[in-house]
């Protein structure tokens, strides 16, 4: 009897290993049809990257396949970190990740030594619609968790965004671009009502069935508009400077259904420069390839005034650290001094898209209002 075959899911095989590191993060802005751009730049045919998309996503080892905005440019966001007592920690984090649809990133943090803020061990990123305040929303979440105290640090500037975990596995220290990183700065954009409808049609995780050559014919219909206005309306995304990327998001977090990683370790970075270098040293930091993200972020005296972050991914921690230790090297060669450093290694941790709805945001806050004890 003849076996039937199946495709491959790990991102170690070679064929998802070529198609993961185009369709991770390099496909940029909007593409009428990414995954001809992925088999392009790979390769390899159309109905292979389908296939292989498709089992991949149906197996877990891709997270979510999803078009990424700007979203700082849509919606007041930040960094978010809470002071509370260790045996509070875990269920804070599955009240964050259950119960919150506005905390994104949820990640509880330790260091390797006693620092300014290693008190500090849930960090989320919280986004909320706008015209509401940030504070309200982190308000309500320390009278229901208890917290002791939280810190907001929104960013100023943007250097990196991306995410690439199978291109970055072969990089070598100090790699980088020829030019420093663009500085994009979050201010929000005004949107029209057709617009909106068009954004959320774009925006929403594609099911394994809708891994199609045409994706996007199905989202214009649900818009309710031609498959050229849905084009039109997203190249206009684009010059507006709200779009992202096009993205095959793999679970690095947790293993496989067989017991392999993408990766161990997840550092966030903090670094002090002299106060007015902060935009020179977020583009000489965002350079740097192996950075998925980077920001200008004020830490203020709870973090040592940290005012550069960033976040890099790797399976072997002394492999992390010799990636900062050339980017620190890196920042003193071009005449930045680095005042301050540690490293916030992130442990157990779980990623989700934020929800921006004002009407969303009205819901919750109403649900949540009168319970004035804490849920946990």
């Amino acid at each position: 009897m003849t076996a039937i075959a199946t495709t491959p899911t790990e991102h170690t095989d070679p064929v998802n290993a070529g198609i993961l590191a185009v369709a991770e993060d390099q496909i940029r802005g909007f593409h009428r049809h990414p995954f001809q751009f992925v088999a392009e730049q790979s390769g390899l045919p159309l109905e292979t990257v389908l296939k292989h998309v498709k089992a991949m996503l149906r197996a877990g080892v891709v997270r979510r396949v999803r078009q990424t905005f700007i979203a700082n440019k849509l919606a007041d966001g930040g960094l978010v970190a809470w002071k509370m007592a260790s045996e509070k920690l875990d269920t804070a984090f599955d009240f964050m990740v259950k119960e919150d649809p506005f905390s994104g990133h949820v990640v509880l943090r330790s260091t390797d030594r006693e620092v300014s803020g290693s008190d500090y061990r849930l960090w989320t990123t919280v986004k909320v619609p706008r015209g509401k305040e940030i504070a309200e929303h982190c308000d309500a979440l320390k009278r229901l968790l208890g917290a002791e105290e939280y810190v907001v640090m929104q960013p100023k500037g943007i250097f990196a965004l991306g995410v690439g975990h199978v291109r970055r596995k072969t990089m070598e220290p100090g790699d980088k671009a020829d030019v420093p990183a663009e500085m994009i700065t979050p201010d929000l954009v005004d949107l029209s009502g057709e617009e909106w409808e068009v954004l959320i049609a774009m925006k929403r995780d594609f099911l394994p069935d809708e891994i199609v050559p045409e994706i996007w014919d199905a989202r214009a219909k649900e818009a309710g508009v031609s498959i050229e206005r849905f084009c039109e309306v997203a190249q206009g995304f684009e010059k507006k400077g709200i779009l992202g990327r096009f993205s095959t998001f793999l679970e690095h977090v947790k293993p496989s259904q067989s017991g392999v990683r993408v990766t161990r370790f997840n550092a966030l970075f903090h670094w002090r420069v002299p106060e007015g270098m902060q935009a020179r040293a977020g583009s000489e930091v965002g350079r740097h390839h192996i950075m998925t993200h980077a920001y200008w972020r004020e830490g203020g005296p709870r973090f040592a005034n940290a005012n550069i972050m960033g976040v890099v991914h790797g399976t072997d921690k002394e492999r992390v650290l010799i990636h900062k230790a050339a980017i620190d090297k890196h920042l003193e060669s071009v005449g930045i001094p680095v005042l301050y450093t540690n490293v916030f290694w992130g442990g157990r941790s779980e990623i989700k898209p934020s929800e921006i709805s004002p009407k969303v945001y009205a819901e919750w806050h109403e649900r949540w209002r009168d319970v004035a004890r804490q849920v946990i």
